[in-house]
């Protein structure tokens, strides 16, 4: 308990470190997203009047900006982090997710100094997250590229190795001749 009482100090502080904007970011539907009530948190005010300003301007939103979690996506994320029950006292909506341009959105909307200053951090925090992403995909990638070409190279060296332990191989009698020269009738030359 002690270390979320000092993330929600940070939150609140002037400057914010990333990894805690960047833990709040979620993976939902393929998308990299921000709960409602965290960016509310993040800009400094109420999860409702965030939803109110969005409702107001819901054509600033479009479905690739802000999108409201259905049940079952609600219900996976209670089932993956400690949320509160709708039944005593938390939510009684289900959450709206925003993009990194939803959240860029929510600021300009609020119209307030913290919302403006703290999405330049949540900004950072979104860019940093699918640059990390892109670094391991290329990563993962190249990685396989290598794992197909050993395959091939393990052919050639098995081929290779193959040929060595024959040339390192002791000759077998039939293999025996003798170093000289020999005469016409069969033997060594006097």
């Amino acid at each position: 308990m002690g270390n979320e009482s000092n993330e929600r100090d940070d939150l609140h502080s002037p400057i914010v470190p990333a990894d805690k904007i960047e833990r709040r970011i979620l993976f939902i539907r393929g998308e990299r997203v921000i709960l409602d009530s965290d960016l509310a948190e993040l800009y400094g005010v109420e999860t409702r009047r965030l939803n109110q300003q969005v409702s107001r301007n819901r054509d600033r939103f479009p479905e690739d900006f802000s999108f409201r979690l259905t049940n079952k996506e609600v219900t996976a994320l209670m089932s993956q982090f400690a949320t509160s029950n709708g039944g005593r006292g938390g939510r009684r909506k289900r959450p709206c997710a925003f993009t990194e341009h939803g959240a860029i959105m929510a600021a300009s909307v609020l119209n307030t100094p913290r919302a403006v200053e703290m999405s330049v951090f949540v900004v950072r925090a979104f860019v940093r997250l699918r640059t990390f992403l892109a670094t391991h995909k290329e990563l993962a990638d190249k990685l396989a590229e290598l794992e197909r070409k050993l395959e091939s190279h393990d052919e050639q060296i098995v081929a290779i190795i193959d040929a060595i332990k024959r040339l390192m191989a002791p000759p077998g009698k039939a293999d025996k001749r003798r170093i000289g020269f020999r005469s016409k009738n069969g033997g060594p030359s006097e």
